[in-house]
């Protein structure tokens, strides 16, 4: 596996990675890392990422605010257009729209 590093430039200050910071992903793991879907889902493609991002996310062990500020998992939920109040609500989202896209899939 390749040693893989991310430099100040490369993280977004609102959350996420900058497009060269995915780029720089993408060229150390062959990934295929793509910018956030912002808004609601039009596509198959994005209900499928925006619904599997919100589930992974909310799932996760971190906090959404630590000593009265947002947490970089704060940060990329809003990246990606998420402003619930809470990790639970992420995923109840993510799952809503991964059922869209099982039934729309069909």
């Amino acid at each position: 596996m390749t040693k893989f590093s991310l430099v100040k430039r490369d993280k977004n200050p609102k959350g996420g990675l900058t497009a060269s910071g995915r780029a720089k992903y993408n060229r150390a793991t062959g990934g295929n890392l793509r910018p956030p879907v912002k808004s609601r889902p039009d596509t198959l493609s994005e209900y499928r990422r925006k619904g599997s991002f919100l589930v992974r996310m909310g799932s996760s062990r971190g906090q959404l605010f630590k000593a009265g500020k947002k947490t970089r998992l704060k940060l990329s939920l809003e990246a990606w257009g998420y402003r619930g109040k809470s990790k639970q609500e992420a995923v109840s989202l993510g799952r809503r729209y991964l059922r869209t896209y099982q039934n729309k899939k069909k």
